[in-house]
């Protein structure tokens, strides 16, 4: 039994983990180029304010 168990943890670790990227923070500059366009002040601080506004879900607007 104790072969077994050590086999599924073995196989557990070597998997990828799979993350959504809902778990990492979201910067205004990330949300720009999400959008497909370059960074600039601008576009930078429109970014900020949408994140403040709307919080991680901004993001979901540029993503499927």
């Amino acid at each position: 039994m104790k072969g077994e168990q050590g086999k599924e943890e073995s196989s557990a670790r070597s998997r990828p983990q799979l993350r959504t990227g809902g778990d990492q923070p979201v910067d205004p500059e990330d949300l720009v180029r999400l959008s497909g366009r370059e960074p600039t002040p601008e576009r930078v601080e429109e970014a900020r304010k949408q994140l403040e506004e709307h919080g991680a879900a901004a993001v979901e607007r540029y993503l499927p």
